[in-house]
């Protein structure tokens, strides 16, 4: 299976460079051209539970010239989808199955303007990464699932060769078929630390020392829980401090979420498509969202004052 992965940041790497560890086929597909080199010169160094290895994996700054895809995995941030997908449509070919695994809500739209509504795969995964460097990262893998499944719930032979693709790697991965209520359990996920993390400037080891970070989270996870139901949307897990907890599984203390990651680039961060979309959705069906309101304008202040918006990120 011939991988590309749009968006080669820490996740990215986390996924692409597993696969190809195993074998896979795979080219991370990147702007950062230092970090694009060194992978090239001198392999992708992963470190992961403890250890740390080198990985020898392709990557490039662009699709340009490349055979079409088995499948393209979009990591790149939720704001630059449609432009990744637009600079891939040279490697989507008949059989090109793509497939986001980004946070947050909406991509699969996004992916079904551009390349048709046939070719797209939705998916949500708990595998984190932190990027240390060019050609360096930090993973958390072990024991994060990764969730896949046709957007009709249909279980598909394709969706179940790719999960067996991610399963030989080590990547424990399912297929559902209710992939809706699981980019909801992402979501749920995601509102519990990405907000706290980056107004708090905390990694993980500290930010779930603080007693009122906790009950902050929860009620956070409470209302999209409850904007969920309204929406019919069937829900795995059960209580909102079960989402707190399931977010820091298996992860280092020194683990920072996504969205402190983006912040401390100088980068805006995914707030509208994680906390802004459980506040878009509660409007839309009458669920009042205030503590996730209130996480919004933190992040939007703080993205305010950053120094500099670079043109473009991966995840």
């Amino acid at each position: 299976m011939k991988i590309y992965v749009l968006g080669a940041g820490a996740l990215g790497c986390a996924i692409g460079g597993t696969l190809a560890k195993a074998g896979s086929d795979v080219t991370l597909i990147d702007r950062f051209q230092a970090h694009v080199d060194a992978i090239n010169h001198d392999g992708l160094i992963m470190r992961d539970g403890g250890s740390e290895h080198c990985v020898r994996v392709k990557a490039a700054t662009c699709c340009a010239g490349l055979a079409p895809a088995d499948l393209v995995i979009v990591l790149v941030k939720s704001f630059h989808t449609a432009e990744a997908i637009a600079s891939a449509m040279p490697v989507v070919g008949a059989q090109t199955v793509v497939m986001s695994l980004q946070n947050g809500m909406g991509h699969e739209d996004v992916l079904a303007q551009a390349v048709g509504r046939e070719h797209v795969l939705a998916g949500k995964t708990y595998v984190g990464g932190v990027f240390l460097g060019p050609g360096r990262i930090l993973a958390g893998t072990e024991g994060k699932l990764t969730i896949i499944g046709e957007l009709d719930g249909a279980l598909s032979d394709r969706a179940q060769a790719i999960a067996a693709e991610f399963e030989r790697a080590g990547l424990c991965t399912e297929v559902s078929e209710n992939i809706v209520g699981t980019m909801w359990d992402k979501l749920l996920i995601n509102v519990a630390t990405g907000a706290l993390s980056g107004i708090t400037g905390l990694p993980y080891g500290s930010l779930y020392a603080v007693p009122e970070v906790e009950a902050c989270a929860v009620a956070a996870v409470a209302e999209a829980m409850a904007v969920a139901g309204a929406n019919q949307v069937r829900l795995s897990i059960a209580e909102p401090r079960d989402a707190w907890t399931m977010a820091a599984d298996g992860l280092p203390p020194d683990f920072k979420a996504s969205m402190l990651q983006s912040l401390e680039k100088g980068s805006p961060t995914e707030i509208d498509f994680i906390n802004g979309a459980v506040v878009r959705a509660g409007a839309r069906c009458g669920v009042p969202t205030p503590v996730n309101e209130a996480l919004v304008a933190c992040i939007k202040g703080i993205e305010r004052g950053l120094p500099q918006q670079p043109a473009a990120g991966s995840q």
